[in-house]
């Protein structure tokens, strides 16, 4: 786990390290889409939040909620390498989770790659449920795991 760090909303200065990031963990393979002009228009749509994680100002990770009608979808999360496995995307989720229940949110979904089994079991360790599989999602050649987390029972 680290033991330092600052979770928080992204500003426009912050775009291009996300869409950096995101091409590099994420969008590995396949065309880059998360650009840094989609970066800073997610940072300045009213129904998106992006959060980053520093640590003495550098950036650690990202993740980008957006919301609707009364569900959350987690649209990307990532970690840089070298700081995986310290507790990064669980405080970015758990950030972005808490404001889904502040803003009236039953569920969040999110899709990964099937064979990405890392994001899966961290997604499971979150709480989430495997919901399905969405045939060629990723450009029509590559699998995705539609996941989804309750965030209200329904004897809630």
């Amino acid at each position: 786990m680290i033991t330092q760090h600052d979770v928080e909303l992204a500003v426009a200065a912050d775009a291009l390290a996300i869409s950096q990031l995101s091409r590099h963990a994420i969008e590995h393979g396949l065309s880059w889409s998360w650009t840094p002009r989609r970066v800073r228009r997610s940072i300045d749509d009213a129904a998106t939040n992006v959060v980053v994680a520093r640590q003495l100002g550098v950036l650690l990770g990202f993740g980008i909620m957006k919301y609707r009608d009364d569900e959350a979808h987690l649209l990307l999360l990532a970690v840089q390498v070298a700081h995986r496995r310290r507790g990064v995307a669980s405080a970015l989720y758990g950030w972005l989770e808490a404001s889904a229940r502040v803003a009236g949110a039953v569920s969040v979904q999110l899709e990964a790659r099937a064979r990405n089994i890392g994001a899966r079991a961290f997604y499971r360790g979150q709480g989430f449920e495997e919901a399905g599989l969405r045939a060629g999602y990723y450009e029509g050649h590559e699998d995705a795991v539609r996941l989804v987390k309750r965030l209200i029972q329904p004897s809630d």
